[in-house]
C-alpha cells in the first residue's frame, strides 16, 4: 500500500532504519537532512505518528514537537556556526505536520542572504549524499544527543 504522503513514506523510512538522511530520533518524531541542501543542515523534523497538522496534536504533544524544533535549531546553530535558524511549517503541498529548519549564515551571498530559503534556487542545490554531507549529518546527530 502507498503511503497517502511523503511524509509519511520518510517516517516509515526511518522506523525502519532505510532512511539515508536521518538524523536522529526526538521524542516528537524524527529528524532527517533536506533531500536538496539549498542550506547546508537544512533539516526537517517529522512526527511520529504523522498527523495531519500542528493543531490535530494533543497541547503536550504540541510543545514536545515545538521544543524539538527549538532543540534541532540549537544543534543546527552549535554545528553550522549560522547566525540564525529560519523555521517553517505549511503542510500545503504534502498535507502532513513537517517543519522546515535551515540554519543561515553571513557568509552566504549578499542577494540571498535576506531571502525566505524557498526564494533560493532549488533546482541547482545539491542533493544529500553521504560523501558531501555525511559528516555534518553525524555532528548534528552527536549535538542532539548531548545533553
Amino acid at each position: 500500500m502507498t503511503p497517502p504522503t511523503a511524509i509519511h513514506a520518510m517516517v516509515e523510512r526511518c522506523r525502519a532504519g532505510d532512511q539515508p538522511t536521518s538524523v536522529a530520533r526526538l521524542r516528537s518524531g524524527w529528524v532527517i537532512m533536506g533531500d536538496r541542501q539549498v542550506l547546508a543542515g537544512y533539516c526537517l523534523l517529522l512526527p511520529d505518528p504523522v498527523v495531519p497538522h500542528l493543531n490535530a496534536l494533543s497541547a503536550d504533544a504540541r510543545a514536545v514537537f515545538l521544543a524539538d524544533m527549538g532543540r534541532v535549531g540549537d544543534a543546527l546553530l552549535a554545528v553550522t556556526g549560522a547566525l540564525r535558524v529560519n523555521y517553517a511549517i505549511f503542510g500545503n503541498v504534502e498535507p502532513a505536520l513537517h517543519a522546515h529548519i535551515f540554519p543561515r549564515r553571513a557568509e552566504e551571498p549578499e542577494i540571498t542572504r535576506t531571502a525566505q530559503p524557498w526564494a533560493l534556487n532549488w533546482d541547482d542545490a545539491p542533493r544529500y549524499s553521504d560523501a558531501a554531507h555525511g559528516e555534518l549529518k553525524m555532528r548534528i546527530a552527536a549535538e542532539l544527543r548531548a545533553p
